[in-house]
Order: C-alpha cells, then sequence, then structure tokens
C-alpha cells in the first residue's frame, strides 16, 4: 500500500475517532497511526472496519510493527 508514510485520521472513521482530541485532518505519521491503533484497540469497532480501513492497519504493521500488530482485544 502507498501512501502509508503519512496517514490523514479523517479518511479512516475508526482512526478519526481515536484522535478525539486533534484535527482528524492534519496528516500523522504511518508510526504514530500504528501506535494509535495498538495504544487504543480497545476503542476500535472491530466490525465497523471498512475494507481500506483495514488494509491500512495490515500495511501499518508490515511497515511499522514488523508484521505484527499489538493488542489485547
Amino acid at each position: 500500500m502507498e501512501g502509508i508514510d503519512t496517514v490523514i485520521p479523517a479518511d479512516y472513521p475508526e482512526l478519526a475517532r481515536l484522535v478525539w482530541n486533534r484535527d482528524p485532518s492534519r496528516p500523522i505519521t504511518g508510526s504514530e497511526a500504528l501506535g494509535l491503533y495498538e495504544a487504543n484497540w480497545r476503542h476500535v469497532e472491530v466490525s465497523a472496519l471498512s475494507t481500506a480501513e483495514q488494509a491500512l492497519i495490515m500495511a501499518l504493521a508490515s511497515r511499522f510493527g514488523g508484521g505484527h500488530l499489538l493488542t489485547t482485544k
């Protein structure tokens, strides 16, 4: 997946919810996005993830997480 060096949270509904305390239209780094998903996975509504957001999470985990998404859910 191209374009994961920076991610616009507003383009991904669950990620946009995780950046509740900042402007979701402001780009963040891919590494930061992965960190937000991992640290806040308990707040992610997995059943609401779109195919595009699922693909983003997998690409972020592959690129920045050594192929693993660290969650507790």
